[in-house]
Parts: structure tokens; C-alpha cells; sequence
């Protein structure tokens, strides 16, 4: 009953026409994004985010999110058309997808990516509304001990699945840190790293540093690339897929929803491990193994599932303990903590109209997806031959003129554009941003735990230890360290026995 009264909660406040408009908006924009190769959902949610400060909390979360999982979808038409991933969970798709564009099979490719998504999409929300609640209820008995160990494991599992170096991942958590203590102490007022600097006084400000390391940096990177972009002519007149596609894809499809749900809802992995691992599901219980890479229909439908349930998974932990799961959560958190609502256990208690806002917004978002992506899919064709010189320019702009109106200061456009350098070094130095702005915007809420806890224990560390699931967190996050720095340490063993021989 709770389930259904829930729903009613949130419809009412999804449908009204101002958050619907959002919704829209968000869910066209992520649809772009994901279509056009290159900065990706949250390199746009951070561009957009000085754009929800005019707006209710609850319109601006909606639009953020629609902009998050809209991107799953559209990053499956350059996939298929151009080989071309747009996102980069939608990498896999361009294993089979394209290699249907090739065969005159492009039309069921997309459909079946639309149909499965909106599927998956709608079976992951219903998964979240219904779990979202009691990890409420369990999430309430967490103290400030259980919180600061929780997080630090959840940055320990994002640097642990770090796609290049784990101490890379590991220096960048570090330096995320450091920039989260510049401002004023929370408990005694004093000003901490602020060199004198007036407008540090309430910290490095998130849009900046998205906007830096995402924004900026893309446009770096991509200045001084040459992407080919060859669309394979072929019909795109049927889309709908035939009764034997969806034979095929069906199992496929579910598979992947309940791969994406369970991957998103875990701190680190995000859309793109869901989509490997379901690819790499499918394959293994297919009864024809060879046809993948070759256009099974079912590589498409079951990463396409993974990924957009995936993006539902990964607001479990966001909206009911406070912990974003994945990068584009971790701006989301940013967004709702800069209007001053607090994620986790009270905010379906404090903010109901919000919590079941976004998640009703959510199947709403899945079927207008549907509506735009089917129709929409041969201007997006053309969209994709317009050359990268003229969006460029324009998405700096963007950078520029939302990191200026934030607080009409010089400051948040050099420290942009400081960032946007630093993204850039980054990346051609292989440095994971994630870490960095994960453990960024972490860090006041895991300081404010550690020093509660540390108050609650007259100073004494043993109270993350006497404590059964905070001394959980921590062994789990500590066996993490060591077993990535086993392998480290038997390289570099392995390499002076080589240069001693």
C-alpha cells in the first residue's frame, strides 16, 4: 500500500508542469549529450548546475537526473550509427550495434536500445522505490562512526575499480580532500588553506571545478584530436523489431536490468562496468557465442538495459544514505547540498515532495525518452555532421558565463580555467578526475562525522572500531587497500629482479 501511496506522492509533484518542463528538458539535453561524442552527462551537469540555482531544489534535481540517465540513451545512436560511442557506457553497444548498421540492420539496433532502455529504465525505478525505503529505516540507526567508515570505504572501492592506476586514483582522492578542507572550520570558525583570499573563505566552489576538469579539459583534449565520423548509410524506415528480435532479446533485457540495478547501486562501478558485465553475461549463457561481434541483437539489448537501470541503481544510495555511487551522483549530491538540503536518511522524512518528486519524475523521464529518441533519430543524424569547431567554442562559453553568474566573480572563472588546465594534464598524464571530485565533495560531510565521532568518544579512535558496522566498513575497505598493493609490489619485484639479472 505504502508502495502505491508513495507513487501518488510523486506523481502529483512530477506532474506538475513546471517540474514536467524540467523533466523534459533534462531528459533532451542528457538525449544531445549522449548523441554528440564528447563531453559527456557530467561534464553537462556540471555546465548546467549554476543553471538550478534559480529554480526549486526539486525542479533543478529533476533536471540534473533526467540529464544522467537521458544520456544512457542517446549515447546508443552514435554507437550504432558511426561506431562512435557518445557515452562511454554505451562502448559495448558498438560491438554488435554497428556491425547491424553494416548488415542494413540499423533500425531494429536502435529499437530495440529505445524499447529495452525504456524497459529496463522503468524496472529500475521500480526496484529503487521499492528499496528506497527500508534502507531508510536501516540508515536511520547509522551514527556519525558508521557514516565516516561508509564513506571512506566508498572512496576506497571507486580508487580500488580505478580504470587506470590505483595509486593514481589513489594521489587524486588525496588532492580531493585537501581542496574539501579550504574555507572556514566547521567547528571553530577558523579560516583553513584560504591564502588570504576573501572568496575562499566558503571553500572552492563545486561548479568550478566540474566545469574545469569536465568542461574545459573536453574542449582542451578534443581541440588537438581528428575524429572521424563516417555514418553508414542504411535505412533507418523500420524500427520496431520483429517478433524473433524480441525472441531474442527479451531475456537479454531482463538479465541486464537486474545486472545495471545491482552494479549501479554499489559505490564505484557506474553505467560502464554494468554494461561490460552484461555483455559479458550474455555472452556466456548465449547458446551461439560466436555470433557476438558479429551483430547479435542481443549484445546491444541486454548493455543498452544494464546501463539505463544502472542509473536508478545509483540513486539508492544517494537519496537514502547520502552517498553517491558514481560521478554524475556525486554532482547531484553537490547540486541538493548548494540549496542546503542534506541527502540521506531524513530526506524522505524532511523532504518527501523531493524524494518522490525525482523518483516518479523518473518513469515519467523513460517514456518521454522513448517519444524523443524514435522520431528524433535522423535529425540526430544530421546533428552529428555538424562540425566539432562550432560546438566547442559554445561550450566554453557556456563554462564561462555559468562559472561568472555563480557569485559575479573573477575568482570562480580563474579557478575554471586553472582546473580546466589542470583537467587537461590530467588526462594526457592518465589521472582519473573521479576520485578527485568524489572525495571533493565528501570530505565536509566525512570531517563533520569524524569529528562528531571523535567528540562522542572524548577523542578516542576505538569508537570506529568497537562499532560493529563501521569496523566492517574499514576492515573491508583496509583488505581493498592491501590487495591492490600486492600486485603493485610484486611488479616492482618482478622489475628489479629483471634490472639485477
Amino acid at each position: 500500500m505504502d508502495f502505491f501511496s508513495n507513487l501518488i506522492i510523486g506523481l502529483s509533484v512530477a506532474l506538475e508542469p513546471t517540474n514536467l518542463l524540467y523533466c523534459f528538458i533534462g531528459v533532451f539535453v542528457g538525449t544531445l549529450v549522449g548523441v554528440l561524442p564528447g563531453i559527456g552527462p557530467v561534464g553537462t551537469m556540471a555546465i548546467l548546475l549554476p543553471v538550478t540555482f534559480g529554480l526549486s531544489p526539486t525542479s533543478g534535481i529533476i533536471m540534473l537526473a533526467g540529464i544522467y540517465y537521458g544520456a544512457m540513451y542517446g549515447g546508443s545512436t552514435t554507437s550504432i550509427l558511426i561506431n562512435l560511442p557518445g557515452e562511454a557506457a554505451s562502448v559495448v553497444t558498438t560491438l554488435d550495434g554497428y556491425q547491424m548498421a553494416l548488415q542494413g540492420r540499423a533500425g531494429p539496433a536502435l529499437g530495440i536500445a529505445a524499447f529495452g532502455s525504456l524497459i529496463a529504465g522503468t524496472l529500475g525505478v521500480i526496484g529503487l522505490q521499492a528499496i528506497a525505503p527500508p534502507l531508510v529505516s536501516v540508515a536511520l540507526r547509522f551514527g556519525p562512526p558508521e557514516y565516516f567508515s561508509l564513506m571512506i570505504l566508498g572512496l576506497i572501492i571507486l580508487t580500488y575499480l580505478a580504470q587506470k592506476s590505483m595509486p593514481k586514483a589513489l594521489m587524486m582522492a588525496a588532492v580531493g580532500v585537501l581542496l574539501g578542507t579550504i574555507g572556514l572550520d566547521a567547528i571553530n570558525g577558523m579560516p583553513r588553506f584560504t591564502f588570504d583570499i576573501p572568496e575562499f573563505l566558503d571553500g572552492v566552489g563545486l561548479v568550478p571545478l566540474a566545469m574545469g576538469l569536465f568542461g574545459i579539459s573536453e574542449v582542451l583534449l578534443n581541440l588537438e584530436k581528428t575524429i572521424s565520423r563516417e555514418i553508414y548509410d542504411t535505412s533507418l524506415k523500420s524500427l520496431l523489431p520483429t517478433l524473433k528480435d524480441w525472441t531474442q532479446s527479451i531475456w537479454a533485457i531482463l538479465r541486464g536490468t537486474v545486472v545495471g540495478f545491482c552494479i549501479g547501486a554499489l559505490p564505484g562501478p557506474g553505467t560502464s562496468v554494468s554494461s561490460f558485465v552484461s555483455y559479458a553475461l550474455e555472452k556466456r549463457v548465449s547458446k551461439h557465442p560466436e555470433k557476438f561481434g558479429h551483430g547479435a541483437i542481443e549484445g546491444v539489448a541486454g548493455p543498452e538495459s544494464a546501463n539505463n537501470s544502472a542509473t536508478a541503481g545509483a540513486m539508492v544510495p544517494l537519496l537514502t544514505m547520502g552517498i553517491p555511487g558514481s560521478l554524475a551522483a556525486a554532482m547531484l549530491l553537490g547540486a541538493l547540498m548548494i540549496h542546503g538540503i542534506t541527502p540521506g536518511p531524513m530526506l524522505v522524512k524532511q523532504h518527501p515532495d523531493l524524494f518522490w518528486g525525482v523518483i516518479a519524475s523518473m518513469y515519467i523521464g523513460n517514456i518521454m525518452l522513448l517519444i524523443i529518441n524514435l522520431p528524433l533519430i535522423a535529425i540526430w543524424v544530421r546533428l552529428l555532421r555538424v562540425p566539432y569547431a562550432i560546438f566547442f567554442p559554445m561550450i566554453l562559453l557556456l563554462c564561462l558565463i555559468g562559472s561568472y553568474t555563480l557569485n559575479n566573480s573573477t575568482v570562480d572563472v580563474s579557478l575554471m580555467l586553472f582546473f580546466g588546465v589542470v583537467g587537461y594534464l590530467m588526462r594526457k598524464f592518465e589521472y582519473e578526475a573521479a576520485p578527485l571530485v568524489l572525495a571533493f565533495v565528501l570530505t565536509p560531510i566525512m570531517e563533520n562525522a569524524l569529528r562528531q565521532s571523535l567528540i562522542l568518544s572524548s577523542g578516542s579512535f576505538s569508537i570506529f572500531l568497537l562499532r560493529p558496522i563501521s569496523s566492517g566498513c574499514l576492515i573491508l575497505a583496509g583488505f581493498l587497500l592491501l590487495t591492490s598493493v600486492f600486485p603493485i609490489a610484486r611488479k616492482k619485484k618482478a622489475r628489479d629482479g629483471k634490472r639485477a639479472g
